[in-house]
């Protein structure tokens, strides 16, 4: 069986794309081969400074014969149309989260990548992290016992980082709840087991020049009995990552006035258009992008504080790994780093493309992260529990692809 590495063309060379090229960069199991992106500086720069073959159209990317796998980067509510269009031309998908903004696309990427025969992975999501993997791994191992309750929390500056319109936009996928919310209930669920029976939530909108939500807090029943609660805040003034020994959710050191910062920056926007401009500036391509070194961080990435209680040990999440909290004590447990950072994305799609192994992430599993988030809103709309539909469970996912 062929070990070449995996050929990428992309769509959309926006913030998930620069977060994702130290990864595309670092590891060699990947080449960039095309990619197309609105913008004609993020075009140039995909030639210039990364070789590759910069194409006028998301078709002309799903069509190159060399291009084996798309990486799907734009804006969530496009990833209906590009993981279909993906799947007609028998390419398979690597697409960020979420899956989508409706459970109706959701499932329509679904079935297009299982008519089509092709792998369908989503992330980057945090519970591909390290320490997270790490902390599943010591759930099924069983000497701590069964899961009895999930915290997790997360105080940041999302809804001050410089927005496109559509980002303060629930109806197009915009607020914390689509987008920070995936991580967490993707975290949630793997650590619970993946079957979440129902959904309590209320949402925080306190910015009427922002008019979306930057605040939730959910409470989530699992089948079994256990039970997760999230918060997240993205209204800028606390930082959890205080809490995480001072490093950023990218594993790196973080300045204490973070979120002061972002926010003075985003004053210097005093519209929308400039706004939008800010932001596209900082994106690939941009006047204001600089190149990733690849030089690794020595932690983790991570989302915030998370503790799951089991019936005979707290285990804590940190960029370190997982410290262990019994009667014995305190043990932390330190996972090795992959290769390059988010390297646990691309040893996903390499054991699927090379090893024909299904995948943790797949369309189904994402599926499910989307209905839990989606639940959220309806939960806090009709001051309800949320019953769910699609959950799947923990090795869901059978050989072979779709």
């Amino acid at each position: 069986m062929t070990r070449n590495p995996l050929r990428l063309g992309v769509l959309g060379m926006g913030r998930a794309f620069t977060l994702m090229l130290p990864t595309f960069l670092g590891d060699a199991r990947v080449r960039l081969v095309a990619a197309f992106d609105p913008r004609p500086s993020a075009r140039a720069a995909f030639e210039s400074a990364l070789g590759g073959r910069a194409c006028e159209s998301e078709e002309q990317v799903c069509a190159d014969p060399e291009v084996e796998w798309v990486y799907i980067a734009t804006p969530h509510q496009m990833h209906v149309a590009h993981v279909t269009l993906a799947a007609a031309h028998g390419k398979h998908v690597l697409v960020e989260k979420p899956l989508a903004i409706s459970l109706e696309d959701g499932l329509r990427m679904v079935d297009a990548c299982r008519a089509a025969g092709v792998w369908l992975v989503v992330g980057h999501s945090h519970s591909f992290d390290a320490p997270v993997a790490l902390a599943r791994r010591l759930i099924d191992e069983g000497r701590h016992g069964a899961v009895r309750m999930i915290e997790a929390l997360q105080y940041t500056d999302f809804l001050y980082r410089p927005r496109r319109a559509e980002e303060l936009d629930t109806r197009q996928g915009g607020g914390v709840v689509f987008s920070q919310g995936a991580h967490q209930v993707d975290v949630a669920r793997l650590l619970g087991g993946g079957m979440v029976d129902s959904v309590s939530a209320r949402l925080g909108r306190w910015d009427a020049t922002r008019p979306t939500e930057g605040a939730y807090s959910a409470l989530l029943s699992f089948r079994g009995g256990a039970f997760a609660s999230l918060s997240y805040n993205g209204y800028g003034y606390f930082d959890t990552d205080r809490w995480m020994d001072g490093m950023s959710e990218l594993g790196i050191p973080k300045a204490a006035n973070a979120h002061q910062t972002a926010r003075a920056r985003l004053q210097a926007a005093n519209d929308e258009s400039s706004e939008t401009a800010l932001k596209s500036e900082r994106s690939f391509g941009g006047t204001a992008f600089q190149m990733p070194t690849l030089e690794l961080p020595m932690v983790s990435q991570h989302f915030g504080p998370v503790i799951v209680s089991c019936d005979a040990a707290d285990l804590r999440i940190t960029p370190w790994g997982v410290e262990i909290n019994d009667v014995r004590g305190t043990e932390l447990l330190r996972p090795p780093l992959p290769a390059a950072p988010r390297g646990e994305v691309i040893d996903e799609i390499w054991r699927a493309a090379r090893d024909g192994q299904a995948p943790l992430h797949d369309g189904q599993w994402a599926l499910a992260t989307l209905e839990v988030c989606l639940a959220m809103l309806a939960s806090d709309a009709g001051r309800r529990d949320v019953p769910l539909m699609h959950q799947v469970a923990l090795g869901h996912q059978r050989h072979g692809q779709g």
